[in-house]
């Protein structure tokens, strides 16, 4: 998810005075005291280089990094590793690294102000009080070691975990220093490197990660396993908003390995000797449920309502010039697209493990949110929040999904009423029926067109309000800051500018961050326009943009790059076509050709997919690589298939037979193209989500000469069009 574009700065006073203090930190492969991994002791900064809460140093020379964010695929610990290490110096091969606990005043990200990894924030919000916090350490090592030789700091230099003094062939390890420098002050105004002096920076180094999910050895909060544990398994009710009415448990009482039902007002769980027991339990159960006031929902009824909603007047977000008299001018074309639910479809399922005590509660999870996992929890459980402990794992799959802490509040409920631990783990159906669904957004555009160029654009994004709920601090004025995400601040050079926002809820369905957030949805919408424009202007569409993008010399540059690379402009056989979209979102700016094919039954066969991207300083270009790779096929997946509908209160869609996901032998060359940069990092880990539905869409209009707008594609429009 995103909440905000502009990243604040915290300051290096802040950042180290309140990073002073530490709490308990968990292990990076093995974060838990579980019977299938070894017990992590307290963090002990007695005897250890602790400047700050990132970064420990004992005397053997041992540098453990305590990583702020959460690892879930994206590589943040390799990279948020190569940060720190690079300022401090340190020897790269030696370095251990942890997971940061609950702690929001030390831990907190500086772009939502609270424990979060999300929004491609990891790297650019913890670029500069990251790089802050390793040179500050590196500079009380250096007066440690300066201190003890009586010479001048500036005498000495550092590298791979020692400092040197050339002049006299003196050395110390950092090991050796730990003791010393732990005494000292933090210096003041520490300068930074130079980009063209970064040892680690720059480099495609291999993930820490890797290995152990290779071979096996990696625990997921799924795998966490404990003394005397117990498995349950959960039903909500189908219909949203539903409770429990009746529950027949005589057959699921019977079944072999079956320990206990608990029956809650909106949950039945069964506990079992393992999953088999309480998942043939749970089938076991006759449930009446009570189904409410929303039995009778429909996706045809949100639609329609979301329609509705999208007429009115919105709140007015940007305004730029006269808006009226630029839709006058030239010709008009209006437009609106729409896009649906989606689900998040992680590929490990839900899962939460916890020992609830009369006086404590343990927790063994994967989650984006710990801190807020922590409060929730522990007003679940009925205790103050210092009686909860989270043990952070690994996470098979975000996504947004686990920005929520629904998942640890029911476990919580049903291990309240469980002796010892218990795994509680959600089916697959369960999962894809009780999401935190991405939202239906329905975006209308009017623009007019002069001289070759935009010169009126009025645009209103019309759908739920996920920040209102999450972070309500960041919802003012009636505006999602998320929603409105790349509308407001999108690249191109139109003279008379308006963007609104209309809030509109869908009755009963919980909606929630999706990878690629708001951009994911406005970046659709106005690159499918943009490349409606651009023929409605009888131009090229890669020429129509590069003519409205000189205030945006970067973008231009990976679109320039991506037109070179993908062979734009090549002659194409019959019913194969090439599109094009290009963004500055999350701060980095990246352009993409999908180049597809359509049969005759409207089947879609992508044939090559190119990216050019200007992220910044790539601090590791292979996981740059690799995040646009997973990101483009995440994006286009829910382009071709992607849609969570509802009928009569109930979600249709149950596991991967209807919700699909992209098939390997789907999946065509992926060729990506990092521009070196001097600026500072961007986000890369949703940008490929928000640039593969819009070229893909864009080649299909090649192909097929049929505009469509609205996601997933339909085949049967597409089947009969003919390239144009």
């Amino acid at each position: 998810m995103t909440v905000v574009e502009q990243i604040p700065d915290i300051s290096r006073r802040a950042l180290l005075t309140g990073s002073l203090a530490s709490g308990f930190l968990l292990a990076f492969h093995l974060p838990v005291h579980a019977v299938n991994e070894p017990v992590q002791p307290p963090d002990v900064t007695d005897g250890k280089f602790a400047p700050n809460a990132f970064i420990r140093i004992d005397t053997t020379g041992k540098t453990t990094l305590v990583m702020p964010q959460v690892e879930m695929g994206q590589g943040i610990y390799t990279a948020v590793a190569m940060i720190l290490a690079e300022e401090l110096d340190a020897d790269f091969s030696s370095v251990v690294l942890e997971h940061a606990p609950a702690n929001e005043k030390l831990y907190a990200n500086p772009a939502f102000g609270i424990q979060a990894t999300g929004g491609s924030t990891s790297i650019r919000a913890f670029w500069k009080p990251l790089r802050e916090a390793g040179a500050s350490a590196r500079a009380m090592l250096v007066q440690a070691a300066a201190q003890e030789w009586q010479v001048d700091p500036a005498s000495c230099t550092t590298s791979n975990g020692e400092v040197m003094h050339t002049a006299s062939g003196r050395k110390r390890s950092y090991g050796e220093l730990a003791i010393a420098a732990n005494s000292g002050k933090p210096p003041k105004d520490v300068a930074l490197k130079e980009p063209k002096d970064y040892v680690l920076i720059g480099k495609s180094l291999k993930r820490f990660d890797t290995p152990d999910k290779v071979n096996g050895k990696v625990v997921y909060g799924i795998d966490a396993m404990l003394p005397d544990m117990k498995f349950a398994t959960l039903a909500m009710c189908p219909v949203f908003g539903g409770k429990v009415g009746k529950v027949d448990d005589s057959a699921a009482k019977k079944m072999p390995g079956v320990r206990k039902i608990v029956v809650l007002d909106d949950i039945v769980a069964v506990v079992g000797d393992h999953m088999w027991a309480a998942q043939k339990g749970l089938e076991a159960l006759a449930i009446d449920w009570d189904e409410g006031p929303n039995a009778r929902l429909s996706s045809k009824d949100i639609w329609q309502d979301l329609r509705a909603a999208s007429e009115k007047d919105g709140v007015v977000a940007k305004s730029e010039g006269d808006i009226a008299k630029g839709l006058a001018t030239g010709d008009r074309l209006d437009a609106a697209y729409e896009l649906p639910f989606l689900a998040h479809a992680t590929m490990e399922p839900l899962n939460c493990t916890v020992h609830v005590r009369p006086d404590s509660c343990e927790i063994w999870t994967g989650t984006q949110i710990m801190a807020r996992v922590q409060s929730e929890a522990a007003k679940a459980a009925g205790l103050p929040v210092e009686k909860v402990t989270v043990n952070n794992h690994l996470i098979g799959g975000g996504f947004g999904r686990r920005l929520e802490p629904d998942m640890v509040v029911a476990a919580v409920r049903v291990a309240k009423q469980v002796d010892g631990p218990v795994k509680v783990v959600w089916t697959r159906e369960q999962d894809i029926q009780h999401d935190i669904y991405r939202p239906v957004y329905r975006d209308t555009i009017a623009a007019s067109l002069s001289g070759g160029k935009i010169v009126g654009w009025k645009y209103k994004v019309s759908g739920s309000s996920i920040i209102a709920r999450w972070l309500p601090p960041a919802f003012e004025k009636g505006i999602d800051i998320d929603a409105i995400d790349s509308a407001v601040d999108m690249p191109y050079d139109i003279p008379n500018f308006h963007v609104e926002y209309v809030r509109a809820e869908p009755p009963a369905v919980p909606t929630g961050f999706w990878r690629g957030v708001g951009p994911n949805n406005n970046v659709f919408a106005i690159e499918c326009f943009v490349d409606e424009l651009a023929r409605k202007a009888g131009k090229d569409p890669i020429d129509f943009r590069r003519g409205m993008l000189g205030k945006n010399p970067r973008l231009l540059a990976a679109l320039n790059l991506v037109a070179e690379k993908s062979g734009w402009g090549q002659p194409l056989p019959a019913r194969v076509g090439r599109g094009v979209s290009a963004q500055p979102s999350f701060s980095s700016f990246i352009a993409t050709v999908v180049e597809a094919e359509v049969d005759e039954h409207g089947e879609v066969h992508m044939r090559r997919i190119t990216s050019a991207v200007d992220t910044g300083i790539a601090v590791n270009p292979d996981t740059i690589v690799a995040q646009l790779e997973g990101g483009l096929i995440f994006g286009l997946t829910a382009a071709l298939y992607g849609e969570i509908t509802i009928d009569k209160g109930r979600v249709r869609q149950s596991n991967f037979h209807d919700y699909r996901m992209l098939r390997i032998d789907q999946t065509p060359k992926i060729e990506v193209h990092v521009i070196k940069s001097g600026e500072a990092p961007g986000g890369i880990g949703e940008t490929g989500v928000t640039a593969g539905p819009p070229a893909l869409r864009n080649a299909i209009l090649a192909a097929t000469g049929v505009a469509l707008r609205r996601l997933p594609i339909d085949r049967a429009l597409i089947a009969g069009g003919k390239k144009t």
